[in-house]
């Protein structure tokens, strides 16, 4: 019987995240944890160049040796990347919340999905663990979908709420605007003409209701 994943978004900024394995998957994993606001420790005697340069730069803490019993303490997030199967499950075992197992789902309690980044905006794609192909056919997708006009759009939705509260009192006509902003139309515009036309349509919808 397949496991279903519980999806959540984690907030990782300022934890402590252990990654064991020095390759060019760990150098993935760190790159995102990284990216997220996480304090990276990797432990492996091999190192690739990037891994090398981050951790020259200070992003990066780096305990040169294999793994050993107790390095997990205090660690918020740990994924078990090398390729030794063995080790990696030693460190499945070991870890005291939340373990990610390189290409071994069935020893982890979490896995990492194909992500699509737009901004503000991230969309995250599983199939459970059963085909990553169609993880990753999904995600090309979606990248098509969700063009950068996107970025641009949320970015201004995020003042633009504000405005939308300070000028419609009615709370009737306030749904029907945020409604609006994240309609079918919307987006079809910001697909075919981009974010400007996109821009220009919202506030002639909220100078209508405001009338």
């Amino acid at each position: 019987m397949n496991t279903f994943f519980y999806p959540a978004f984690l907030n990782i900024k300022d934890k402590n995240c252990v990654i064991i394995g020095g390759g060019r998957v760990a150098e993935r994993k760190a790159l995102n944890l990284l990216n997220c606001g996480a304090k990276v420790t990797i432990i492996s005697p091999e190192l690739t160049k990037r891994l090398k340069k981050e951790i020259q730069k200070g992003n990066i803490i780096h305990i040169d040796r294999e793994y050993k019993e107790n390095d997990l303490e205090g660690a918020f997030l740990v994924v078990a990347a090398t390729s030794n199967k063995e080790i990696n499950k030693k460190v499945a075992i070991s870890a005291p919340f939340l373990v990610n197992v390189v290409d071994q789902p069935d020893l982890a309690n979490f896995i990492v999905p194909s992500i699509v980044r737009r901004g503000a905006l991230t969309i995250a794609i599983s199939t459970s663990g059963i085909s990553p192909a169609i993880s990753k056919a999904i995600k090309n997708e979606l990248n098509i979908l969700y063009s950068k006009d996107f970025i641009k759009y949320l970015y201004f939705l995020s003042k633009f709420r504000k405005e939308i509260k300070n000028k419609l009192k009615d709370s009737k006509k306030r749904r029907q605007m945020l409604r609006y902003v994240a309609c079918n139309y919307i987006f079809t515009i910001l697909r075919k003409k981009g974010y400007t036309e996109a821009k220009k349509a919202v506030l002639r919808k909220l100078k209508e209701f405001s009338l």
